[in-house]
């Protein structure tokens, strides 16, 4: 049996170390603090690791995939440009991933979170969270409703700006599969300038951070869509930030 078949065969795939960044990164301020100081062990899978969590859509409420509103006084919206996230939540054999726990958080359209350590001093918007969460479809289907969040300045170095992201959380079929990353904008030029983005070794895996602007899908008067994909686990795995350990 071949090396690629021998992977096949497990219960997930193993991950590829190089299409991560490094865990230390000079430029990446806060890096030099959580980089492991010994070498890395490996552990093998526990029952439980590997046949939970399981989540149904009895969990959420009415609104938690629509940020417009689930903040929002009756009546009220948030305020920012407004946009439709959309793709699926895949295997690394393209299989969908379906029943997968999605959490997402963001800054608001000025580029401020709402919580109670932020020290950018944009203005917060009274109607807008910030936060919600869905549960993929039987093809792994996802989609929500948000802002576009804006860039913020952060104190890494003297003048370093984050580009607009929205985080995301993933819970896969197992904790194996569990995935914490960031979904950046097509056509942002603070990408590129990114310290956090820059620890990423290769060109071709930033770009699948990067959400494509989907005008086919958009509510015409309404909101722009943007599609990102996410795969969980194995070689082309969707970005962790730079911690080998995330999916």
């Amino acid at each position: 049996m071949s090396g690629e078949d021998t992977a096949r065969a497990g219960s997930f795939f193993q991950r590829d170390r190089l299409w991560h960044p490094p865990a230390y990164t000079r430029d990446y301020k806060t890096s030099v603090a959580r980089s492991p100081r010994l070498a890395l062990i490996s552990a093998a899978n526990t029952l439980s690791e590997m046949t939970g969590p399981v989540f149904g859509h009895d969990m959420l409420g009415p609104a938690d995939d629509d940020l417009l509103t689930n903040f929002a006084k009756p009546g009220e919206m948030a305020i920012g440009q407004r946009i439709i996230v959309y793709g699926r939540v895949l295997d690394e054999t393209g299989r969908g991933v379906p029943d997968c726990l999605i959490e997402v958080w963001q800054a608001n359209a000025g580029g401020r979170y709402r919580h109670g350590k932020e020290t950018y001093d944009a203005p917060l918007d009274p109607n807008f969270g910030g936060c919600g969460r869905m549960i993929t479809g039987p093809d792994g289907s996802y989609r929500f409703r948000t802002v576009k969040p804006g860039p913020y300045p952060w104190p890494n170095r003297v003048n370093d700006w984050r580009p607009a992201h929205i985080h995301f959380s993933l819970f896969g079929h197992a904790f194996a599969q569990r995935l914490i990353t960031q979904m950046y904008f097509e056509g942002d030029p603070l990408i590129a300038l990114c310290p956090i983005v820059n620890t990423i070794p290769s060109s071709e895996a930033v770009d699948t951070l990067v959400a494509a602007l989907d005008m086919a899908n958009t509510q015409p008067m309404d909101a722009r869509a943007y599609k990102f994909d996410i795969v969980l686990r194995g070689r082309r795995a969707t970005r962790f930030e730079n911690r080998g350990e995330g999916s």
